[in-house]
């Protein structure tokens, strides 16, 4: 695990106010999910805001990996 990972809790927003969160955020930690000494978890439990923020991640080179946990999805962005 990164030593600076930041947990963002999405769940109950939708699109498109969730992607514009995610991307907010992953902007400003970029340095840190680039160097990999950071990464963002967020949490949604809408199906659509989690493919929304996922597609736009990966097109700006970052990992996502997407995870179903009881009632939630858990995305972690890590750098490339």
């Amino acid at each position: 695990m990164s030593s600076s990972c930041k947990q963002v809790d999405l769940r109950g927003q939708i699109c498109p106010s969730t992607l514009l969160i995610a991307l907010r955020e992953v902007n400003s930690r970029k340095e840190l999910l680039r160097t990999g000494e950071g990464c963002l978890v967020f949490l949604s439990d809408n199906r659509s805001s989690v493919t929304h923020i996922s597609d736009a991640v990966i097109n700006m080179g970052y990992r996502v990996e997407v995870n179903k946990e009881e009632g939630h999805y858990r995305v972690a962005i890590c750098g490339s």
